[in-house]
């Protein structure tokens, strides 16, 4: 069987990690210098690389050939194979969403209390830590308040704001954010170099839209778009019409339609191509959340003005030269004020949608409430 894409390219060593650049400076100075604390806490958004780089932190501190001034891992001694392969009895994860129980962090303080059977450092990297229970919470906070010299604990949340204070006072925080598009096709691009796949710019630049910054589920994504390919048309380039297809997006064309009419206040026009576009078989939802990530670029181009003139523009992936400029003119029709109104009123109809009998319904409403008055 073989390995999904996160999976198959996850980085092994600190140079091969693209974005948190922050974090990895930190990181490698700390090894550098010969520094390690005795616990870390790793904050940020699912899929940003908070596993990944604990691992490669845990190679590098137990690598049997790191020499004094150095940082990376050598990939190649059996302590740094051992833990690529999973099965470094040294190094213990434990996924609290599912291990979050007091018998869980009873056991990690039992074997904390022994000495590494191999390496320098016993290891525990705990996932999702902000779900443990109260009482494991508190049975770990005891553990790092008198840490043996041997342990060293590295903790991954997405939602540090449901961690108690004294675990994260105890720890050397490191805030974690969302990977921009470039930093994605970056590594997408890498990746198809290695899978010997082609797919043209827009194709990537779609996936790494609508990865939501997250490298993880790029990288799924690719595999989907790639799989589908394969059985398709052999080993053809993947074009973004492909990727729309597969993952259900809709053209920017119906979107810049829809706008146009809005744009120009009517309202009956409005209604109606949104019924075409159901009777045509596209996603509503999806419509609908492509419309409001349009009028976002809208409300910023309104106050932005040239500064969104080039379209590598991050804020404006995804947009050629044309609809830029005539995003801008359509900018000059609402105030500021009256765009954050209609992106208001577009959410809560995306919300409703989720509940109506008649899906576009709350959609309907919503763009008489906007423009009726004014058609």
């Amino acid at each position: 069987m073989s390995l999904v894409l996160y999976r198959k390219y996850r980085p092994q060593s600190f140079k091969e990690i693209i974005g948190q650049e922050h974090v990895v400076k930190t990181l490698c100075n700390a090894l550098a210098s010969g520094r390690a604390a005795h616990a870390y806490l790793f904050s940020g958004p699912r899929g940003s690389g908070k596993t990944t780089i604990a691992r490669v932190l845990a190679k590098a501190l137990n690598c049997e050939d790191r020499k004094e001034g150095q940082f990376e891992p050598c990939n190649k001694c059996s302590s740094c194979l051992e833990v690529a392969a999973g099965r470094s009895i040294d190094l213990i994860e434990i996924d609290a969403a599912s291990q979050g129980g007091i018998e869980g962090i009873r056991e990690l303080r039992e074997g904390i209390r022994f000495s590494p059977s191999r390496s320098k450092y016993k290891i525990f990297i705990i996932d999702e830590c902000h779900q443990l229970s109260k009482e494991a919470a508190n049975a770990l906070l005891k553990t790092l308040e008198e840490p043996p010299g041997h342990g060293i604990f590295i903790l991954a949340t997405t939602e540090i704001h449901k961690m108690i204070p004294t675990i994260i006072s105890r720890c050397q925080r490191f805030d974690f954010r969302k990977l921009t598009v470039n930093e994605i096709i970056q590594k997408l691009e890498a990746v198809i170099k290695e899978e010997g796949v082609k797919i043209e710019r827009p194709a990537l630049e779609l996936i790494a839209l609508n990865a939501s910054g997250s490298i993880r589920d790029a990288e799924s994504l690719l595999g989907q778009v790639i799989s589908s390919q394969e059985v398709l048309d052999g080993k053809k380039e993947i074009k973004a019409e492909r990727v729309k297809d597969l993952l259900g997006l809709v053209e920017i064309n119906l979107i810049s339609q829809f706008a146009e009419y809005f744009f120009e206040k009517k309202v009956l026009e409005s209604v109606k191509y949104l019924n075409e576009i159901i009777e045509s078989g596209y996603d509503l939802q999806e419509f609908t959340k492509g419309l409001i990530n349009y009028f976002r670029q809208v409300l910023i181009a309104r106050f932005a003005g040239e500064a969104v003139a080039l379209s590598g523009n991050p804020v404006l992936g995804g947009l050629t030269k044309e609809e830029i400029e005539k995003l801008k003119k359509r900018a000059l029709v609402f105030k500021e004020e009256e765009l954050r109104n209609i992106l208001e009123v577009f959410m809560e109809a995306e919300s409703k949608m989720k509940y109506s009998s008649i899906p576009q319904l709350p959609l309907e409403l919503a763009v008489v409430e906007l423009i009726g008055e004014k058609g």
